[in-house]
């Protein structure tokens, strides 16, 4: 069966779907588009009610498609939401086949693509009656702050135990079975205020103490799998006052999620020496915003893939990642799966594409990996 995608339809569906506003915490738009497409194809879909925990103005989508060969059902996801900037986006499709953004927002393909393809494969499967195991769709809310939506999301309504994430950069056969815990730090040192020139020594100097505690730390890679960032510090009133506070923020990463606890320990533990020894104190906060997890090489869902890579003749390219995503909550909770390659190129940046080739050869994945008879 030739299972030929419709090219001009996937370019038309990603750029519709480009050219709205979906910025984190404000996809309702987007979830309303895709909604009505996923109907309009006869999947059951549901809106759930995790906007009252995500902070999100929508649910996740969950559809279905009843399968027509006896295997297990599988589970194909991507999010809704978009980085800044991602007001008034648009595809602009070049000569050559690049698709960019106008150059003053983001392109969106991060992760729009990747619901592009989804969609367009479903529409295939149902216009040629192509045989296929039941499907499970989840499109989720605030994955760009770190899975808002995904971690509010009830598992009991996903029958699947195996998930294709299509939201990573790469060529098509890219798979990512391999991701990170990542730890979010907050800390206050809290100083004295006093004028800075009549009277310093009254005061404490919470800007010195934050200072002298960054310097005696690593940051980068402190080990082989694991990294340490202070990212911002902000703190003081004026240049004549003795700054009463100062607050940095940072983050941990690490493949071994007891190590980045520690790591984060002792990022914190070394800010409380520094301000105990100055005669003041910290607030620290923390928070595992993603677990790590690896996914063993001879799962389902990596031996599918692979199949599905053989296929279309391309070589499976099965890496570590040091970024998050939705697989690291699914992961967690028991599914097995695979953040799979979805035709989108230096995310987060106003230089972000995709291409009309890279587009339809992600698509031709999602339509393999659907169609598969086991």
């Amino acid at each position: 069966m030739s299972m030929k995608i419709n090219r001009e339809r996937l370019l038309d569906t990603f750029t519709k779907l480009v050219s709205i506003d979906s910025p984190s915490y404000g996809e309702r738009e987007m979830c309303a588009e895709l909604k009505a497409r996923l109907l309009a194809l006869g999947l059951s879909v549901e809106e759930d009610d995790t906007a009252k925990v995500s902070g999100s103005n929508c649910g996740n989508l969950i559809a279905k498609l009843p399968g027509t060969l006896d295997i297990p059902p599988v589970m194909y996801s991507c999010h809704m939401d978009t980085v800044a900037p991602a007001f008034g986006k648009r595809a602009i499709i070049h000569e050559d086949g690049l698709i960019t953004s106008a150059g003053d927002t983001i392109l969106g393909a991060d992760d729009l693509a990747g619901v592009s393809g989804i969609l367009e494969a479903l529409q295939v499967i149902i216009e040629e009656d192509i045989p296929h195991g039941p499907i499970e769709i989840v499109f989720t809310t605030g994955e760009e702050v770190y899975g808002k939506g995904v971690n509010a999301l009830d598992m009991s309504k996903i029958k699947a135990k195996d998930a294709y994430v299509f939201d990573l950069t790469g060529q098509t056969g890219h798979a990512a079975r391999k991701a990170p815990t990542i730890i979010s730090i907050r800390i206050e040192v809290k100083g004295k205020a006093a004028h800075a020139g009549f009277a310093p020594e009254q005061g404490i100097h919470a800007i010195r103490i934050a200072s002298g505690a960054i310097a005696k730390l690593q940051f980068g890679h402190v080990d082989e799998e694991t990294t340490a960032n202070i990212g911002t510090i902000a703190g003081g009133a004026a240049t004549n006052i003795v700054p009463e506070s100062c607050v940095v923020t940072g983050e941990v990463r690490g493949y071994n999620h007891e190590k980045a606890l520690a790591q984060t320990e002792h990022i914190i533990e070394t800010f409380r020496r520094e301000a105990k020894a100055a005669g003041t104190e910290i607030i620290a906060e923390s928070e595992v915003c993603i677990k790590a997890y690896e996914i063993d090489l001879n799962s389902r869902a990596v031996q599918r893939f692979c199949k599905a890579c053989e296929e279309m003749g391309v070589e499976p390219d099965l890496c570590e990642t040091f970024g998050g995503s939705d697989l690291n909550v699914f992961a967690n909770r028991g599914m097995d799966g695979l953040v799979v390659a979805s035709a989108m190129e230096q995310c987060h940046s106003c230089k972000e594409y995709t291409t009309v080739d890279e587009l339809c050869r992600m698509t031709q994945m999602v339509l393999t990996l659907m169609t598969m008879d086991e």
